[in-house]
């Protein structure tokens, strides 16, 4: 991954690329908020429900190609390879302490 993602995002693409759902689901707050193409899912129940089918759960891989800090957190755009979906996409993370708050997917 790239060296220039910062924590807790890094951690979080690193739990995404090892299939690691406790690690995935712990980068989120409590309330954590997954915005996949404007479908919405919020706090770690509905985002596992979510992520067993199109995330971690399609043996999802993301190759991160390119990231840019943001005011609240960091864009990283990536390739993204999955039994669900495939492609380029932009995920914006909004960062919180040490957690993800939010996390919103949108084509690369």
């Amino acid at each position: 991954m790239s060296a220039n993602v910062p924590e807790p995002v890094a951690a979080f693409v690193d739990a995404v690329n090892a299939h690691d759902e406790q690690a995935f689901l712990d980068a989120f707050t409590p309330d954590g908020v997954v915005d996949d193409w404007g479908r919405e899912f919020r706090g770690r129940a509905a985002i596992r429900a979510w992520s067993d089918v199109e995330f971690i759960g399609a043996r999802g891989v993301l190759d991160v190609r390119s990231s840019e800090p943001t005011e609240d957190g960091v864009t990283v755009v990536g390739d993204w390879r999955s039994e669900h979906a495939n492609g380029l996409s932009s995920f914006a993370f909004t960062v919180v302490g040490d957690r993800i708050a939010r996390m919103t997917i949108r084509e690369g």
